[in-house]
């Protein structure tokens, strides 16, 4: 699968052939916006409980660390996805968030046949999709047959010694800078860090830019660490760079990101 489906060529795939979907919302209220309209069969996804680990220490991992993988194994087994099933992630951000990290974890677990629905909920709407507030009924089966991420991954040790190695934070401009911070505890960005907001890379309608836009905008971060605040956004960069035709297999994820960097009592830098 390409990483992105547009919502007309998933209509196509949910005739033709069985689609796990997978709903990625964040949020305190995310079970809600689900309860009250999502696409028909989608399973919700707790991005807290399912696409995190232990969050009780962020210093340590930051806001959403990994889960164990044997553990989310387990999860994508009871979502009834094995190797052979293709899985659509969708969210109610163009893709923008939650619904980047579950592809990622998925194909950092091994899983090919997985896809983000490129501009999210808001795109299967505009094609034509209905909503329903019936529950998605997961077929489970066991365990998915992965132990371990596959997909580069770096620690705050990592990205403090990267050298000349290019760290791309994904936030918006303002966190970036410094003048809002809504999250985390000092308002700033890590030193040397370079800005590269994800919604740069969505049209007005939340859609991802085309194919070369996208390449002319990552063709140099092959080798990059993205970051942004917790490890959930960085995902959009490196599914962005996927979308491009790019290579993942060197481009890596710094999990904590932010969020555990500022815990620390390392340099913050501000500003441009």
């Amino acid at each position: 699968m390409e990483p992105l489906v547009t919502a007309e060529a998933l209509a196509g795939r949910l005739a033709s052939q069985g689609v796990v979907i997978l709903d990625a919302r964040m949020g305190q209220d995310a079970r809600r916006r689900y309860d009250e309209g999502h696409l028909a069969g989608a399973l919700f996804v707790d991005v807290e409980r399912e696409l995190s680990g232990d969050a009780s220490d962020p210093s340590r991992g930051g806001r959403h660390p990994l889960p164990d993988p044997a553990v989310f194994a387990r999860a994508v087994g009871g979502w009834g996805i094995g190797p052979d099933v293709p899985v659509v992630c969708v969210d109610d951000a163009g893709g923008a968030k939650a619904a980047a990290r579950a592809w990622w974890m998925l194909r950092a677990l091994g899983h090919e046949a997985v896809a983000v629905l490129d501009g999210g909920l808001a795109a299967a709407v505009r094609a034509g999709f209905a909503l329903v507030t019936e529950p998605g009924v997961a077929l489970p089966r066991g365990a998915y047959p992965g132990s371990a991420w596959t997909l580069p991954r770096v620690d705050m040790a990592a990205v403090e010694g990267r050298g000349s190695r290019m760290l791309l934070d994904v936030r918006g401009s303002a966190r970036f800078r410094g003048e809002v911070e809504p999250f985390d505890p000092r308002p700033g960005h890590t030193p040397g860090a370079e800005s590269r907001p994800y919604e740069d890379s969505l049209d007005a309608e939340g859609r991802f830019l085309p194919r070369e836009r996208l390449r002319a905008r990552f063709a140099d971060a092959t080798r990059a660490i993205f970051s942004c605040g917790s490890g959930i956004t960085a995902c959009h960069g490196l599914l962005a760079m996927a979308a491009a035709g790019l290579p993942l297999e060197h481009a890596a994820l710094y999990v904590g990101s932010y969020s555990e960097w500022s815990r620390s009592d390392r340099p913050i830098a501000t500003g441009d």
